[in-house]
């Protein structure tokens, strides 16, 4: 690539980040729906050229900001599979989960986007791009013919993300490592009886 192309690339990759960084600090001082394109570039130290050069709207922006984010979770999720060709869920190594360290790497922009009014935009696009890999990806061989798989799949995924988001609004209480160990002990749970009030009460 010539020097000149080069230092192209360079500048578009550091625009890019200049106004996405923009965009999430002030969306942790206000919805994303009051800030404009002229705050944005403003605190970027941009100007509106730069933006429309690379961006149509705010959204285009944001959905890039989601899409990175989304893209980097899914590869966290692969790590534990993508080199084998079996998967053995109940064998699976607490360390080899790393969907916590990418969150907890993440840790500030998760922050902002979970206390904002685009979180179900975040939550819907993670949701979807699970979906789509957990169906296409890992193909179960001993399957239970009465559970039907999707309605599997869904149970599985949002309760994921919900343990990840009750954990992100927890301000990262956990280490990443404990949240692994957990993850793992409720795969592998599976209780069959439990006392109800009324026994507990003695009643």
């Amino acid at each position: 690539m010539p020097e000149i192309e080069k230092k192209i690339d360079r500048r578009i990759v550091r625009s890019k980040i200049a106004l996405s960084e923009a965009l999430l600090a002030l969306m942790a001082q206000k919805s994303f729906t009051a800030i404009s394109i002229t705050e944005i570039v403003e605190y970027a130290n941009y100007n509106r050229g730069t933006f429309y050069a690379n961006y149509e709207s705010k959204e285009d922006l944001l959905n890039e900001i989601i899409t990175n984010l989304t893209q980097k979770f899914i590869q966290s999720f692969r790590a534990p599979y993508e080199k084998v060709e079996v998967f053995r869920i109940n064998e699976l190594p607490a360390n080899a989960v790393m969907i916590f360290e990418h969150f907890f790497q993440n840790s500030s922009m998760y922050a902002v986007l979970s206390q904002s009014d685009v979180l179900p935009k975040l939550k819907e696009s993670m949701f979807t791009a699970l979906k789509k890999i957990t169906q296409e990806e890992l193909i179960y061989s001993e399957k239970d013919h009465e559970i039907d798989q999707e309605l599997l799949a869904i149970y599985s995924i949002h309760a994921l993300l919900g343990l990840i988001f009750h954990w992100i609004e927890s301000e990262f209480k956990y280490s990443p490592s404990y949240m692994q160990e957990q993850l793992i002990k409720i795969i592998n749970w599976h209780p069959t009886v439990a006392k109800t009030a009324l026994r507990s009460s003695g009643k």
